[in-house]
């Protein structure tokens, strides 16, 4: 099996984007739009909204509600952070997510990398760090 290297890179994506099957969609929309996403679309059966796609600038990130067929004691999240980058202030935004009633898993802090980031996690228990570009 071939390994890709900086050199030669079989990909060359633009983007990833994650799709997260929460426990209570409207709950995690709220979560969302709170750090500044927007609904760009819905899916909805016979009235009912299923999922939805969010977008905050380029990012998307994909809502579903569980359908519970594997049982509703099903971790959510484990060993997943998703990292948002920005090229925004990370204060400004940690204050807003804050204003918005989400708790932060710690404080804007300086990274050994180089940015400011924040992390928190979503209702369903997915990790997100929400980091300024290096």
């Amino acid at each position: 099996m071939a390994t890709a290297t900086k050199t030669k890179a079989a990909l060359k994506a633009k983007t990833l984007m994650a799709n997260l099957t929460v426990n209570d969609l409207q709950r995690s929309m709220r979560f969302f739009e709170g750090l500044g996403f927007a609904v760009d679309e819905k899916w909805e059966d016979e009235g009912k909204v299923l999922g939805v796609m969010l977008r905050a600038g380029d990012a998307q990130i994909g809502l579903m509600q569980d359908d519970w067929q594997k049982g509703r004691d099903r971790e959510k999240g484990a060993g997943v952070r998703v990292l948002i980058g920005t090229k925004q202030d990370i204060d400004e935004i940690a204050a807003r997510a804050e204003e918005a009633g989400i708790a932060l898993d710690s404080r804007p802090h300086d990274t050994e990398w180089g940015s400011r980031a924040f992390d928190l996690t979503e209702p369903s228990g997915f990790k997100l760090t929400i980091s300024s570009d290096v």
